[in-house]
């Protein structure tokens, strides 16, 4: 400002924050009107951008997830703010099999924290990328398994005391739920987040028609799980009322960002 030269763009490469993204400040100075503009836009912040985003697929959205909900995780803290309404329960999740076009099936189990050793919930979840015509990034579902009493205990066993993936694959029950998860959005303490469709899934235990479950991924591996059953008249009669239940890993990781 305040020099004879003639008008000209002066083009200033700055890295700032816009959302969380990368783009490039661009000054452009009139200097004989006495004007200066600055505006923003996509120079280098969206071509990097847009090569995360190619190279980041549904596939890897779901291997994400999937590493999410393996290990060993508790509902403690829950239990100990508010033991009237959770217990601590031991979750814990291992790699089961995989499927022809790449699903990745996991035994998942839940115990309380004193008997580990009695599950009193045996699952196998299929965990897969969405498909195109669904706006969603991971599909999950879980199954019931033909024979669960062969599987107790099935991710503290040595590799070769399990049932074989072959095994493991005809042992694919009934489906009970599919949740859609999507990462969520920005300000959001989840890294992915979903539920089952409106009206849930078949279910006929403890005087329920239907049952729905919703489930959170966070970071450091941590789960949320929300499994409720209700009548005909919509009277919820099994699962938590208040919330999810809260598993976190006995040991944290580093795991804070959805993948972009």
């Amino acid at each position: 400002m305040g020099t004879d030269k003639e008008p000209e763009a002066i083009l200033e490469t700055r890295m700032v924050k816009c959302q969380n993204q990368p783009v490039t400040k661009v000054l452009v100075q009139w200097k004989d009107q006495g004007l200066s503009l600055y505006f923003y836009c996509s120079i280098g912040g969206v071509l990097l951008l847009k090569r995360l985003t190619k190279s980041t697929t549904r596939r890897d959205h779901a291997r994400f997830v999937s590493r999410s909900l393996n290990g060993e995780k508790f509902s403690r803290e829950q239990a100990s703010m508010d033991p009237e309404n959770y217990f601590n329960i031991r979750m814990l999740s291992c790699p089961a099999a995989e499927m022809v076009d790449g699903s990745e099936v996991l035994y998942l189990e839940q115990a309380f924290w004193r008997t580990p050793q009695k599950p009193f919930r045996q699952r196998l979840y299929m965990v897969k990328p969405c498909s195109k015509e669904l706006k969603c990034d991971v599909e999950v579902s879980s199954y019931a398994i033909r024979d669960a009493e062969e599987y107790k205990n099935f991710c503290d066993r040595p590799k070769d005391q399990r049932p074989l993936p072959e095994e493991v694959i005809g042992d694919i029950g009934e489906q009970l739920t599919t949740i859609h998860l999507s990462c969520c959005d920005r300000g959001k303490r989840c890294l992915y987040e979903g539920s089952t469709s409106p009206g849930g899934f078949p279910n006929s235990w403890n005087g329920a028609s239907y049952c729905t479950s919703d489930l959170a991924v966070l970071k450091n591996n941590e789960i949320h799980l929300w499994d409720r059953g209700f009548d005909e008249n919509r009277n919820q009669v099994w699962g938590p009322k208040q919330g999810p239940y809260e598993f976190k890993p006995a040991t944290s990781s580093s795991v804070k960002t959805c993948l972009l």
